[in-house]
């Protein structure tokens, strides 16, 4: 088991799914793939979180496991194409909402409404949305966070460290531009697992 990991209190607010099995397994492949955990996780029990930079299909692993082994609730956007069964049921269970890029907007809207009307909720996002180089990030999360009053919380995936970097939190204003440079330089010091797959903005170019 990571060092961490024992010592990182999840709060009675958050909300839990899973099973000691699933626990188990886990905490066996964050293990196995020499991983830990740096910081602790906040207590809200609405957030929205997101996981970042996103370079390879080995995020999801470390994703999922982490999950696992914290025994975490969330929602995720999935593509609708990979809602069919027999994997529907399944990713409805683990908190996937099938989307159709053409009617994001709707989405968000439909989200701001969903986590309003819910005692607990972490929606997971990638603000890349692809594995590919990509700039401006997508900005949908934090229309949601702000317009439903909840706070946004930053996770990163370091591969020089092998670390789960539970980042900052923060309640989102209305300036959109001024959010997502502060998302940039805590991500521009998060190593990813291909850097060069990565793009920020030149502001963020000294915090590297």
């Amino acid at each position: 088991m990571p060092e961490t990991l024992k010592n990182l209190k999840i709060s009675a607010n958050i909300p839990r799914l899973g099973n000691r099995f699933s626990q188990w397994l886990g905490k066996t492949v964050l293990t196995l793939l020499g991983w830990k955990f740096e910081g602790q996780f906040p207590s809200h029990s609405k957030m929205v979180i997101t996981v970042a930079p996103h370079t390879s299909n080995w995020d999801f692993v470390i994703g999922l496991a982490v999950v696992f082994a914290l025994r975490l609730k969330i929602s995720f956007f999935g593509k609708h194409s990979i809602f069919i069964p027999p994997f529907r049921a399944l990713l409805v269970r683990w908190g996937g909402i099938p989307i159709e890029r053409s009617r994001s907007h709707g989405v968000v809207n439909q989200m701001i409404d969903k986590i309003k009307d819910t005692d607990k909720m972490l929606l997971a996002v990638a603000p890349e949305g692809t594995r590919s180089k990509i700039f401006p990030w997508k900005s949908g999360f934090l229309h949601i966070a702000q317009q439903a009053n909840v706070p946004v919380f930053l996770v990163g995936l370091d591969y020089q460290q092998k670390s789960i970097v539970l980042g900052p939190v923060f309640q989102p204003s209305e300036d959109i531009s001024l959010e997502m440079l502060k998302i940039y330089k805590f991500y521009a010091k998060v190593h990813a697992k291909f850097p060069a797959q990565v793009a920020f903005p030149a502001e963020t170019s000294i915090e590297k």
